[in-house]
């Protein structure tokens, strides 16, 4: 079993970042029970960079990113390789539905990049979404609506 960055993530969020508890264990205590659940270190330091940057992203105004509604997004090169016609549609269909704005929208790409996979499926792309709602105040309701896609599974229905 390839255990990669986005696992190590996904078992942090289920485990310990969306949770009720009020007792959240410290960034050493955690490596201690990845490296025993058999997560590789250099997998788990990925993923502790990982959830910094997504903090420092979260807290940054981004100056060039405006809302307009008419707007259309252009997709790099790099993008367009990492990012299946099928995200990049979602990522579209989520902003029409309002789940996303520009901003977060530029976040949940540059997200998905600095995973550094060789893929990007649909199904990671949406707990990146849901991981990166998590961090960004005032989007409790799309946050709400994003965790009901991801772990119930439903499919959302363009109409």
């Amino acid at each position: 079993m390839k255990e990669n960055v986005f696992d190590v993530l996904v078992y942090l969020f289920e485990n310990y970042i969306d949770t009720d508890e009020m007792i959240k264990p410290n960034q050493d205590a955690l490596e201690v029970e990845l490296e025993r659940v058999g997560f590789p270190d250099k997998e788990i330091q990925k993923a502790f960079e990982w959830l910094e940057s997504m903090t420092v992203i979260g807290q940054e105004p981004d100056a060039d990113t405006t809302d307009e509604p008419t707007a259309l997004r252009h997709y790099t090169q790099q993008e367009q390789e990492w990012l299946t016609v099928e995200c990049r549609g979602y990522l579209l269909f989520l902003e029409q539905l309002g789940v996303l704005d520009t901003s977060t929208r530029e976040i949940v790409i540059e997200r998905l990049l600095a995973l550094n996979a060789d893929d990007i499926d649909l199904d990671q792309m949406k707990w990146v979404v849901l991981m990166v709602l998590f961090f960004q105040p005032d989007r409790d309701v799309a946050y709400a609506w994003m965790e009901d896609l991801v772990f119930e599974d439903i499919e959302a229905v363009i109409h």
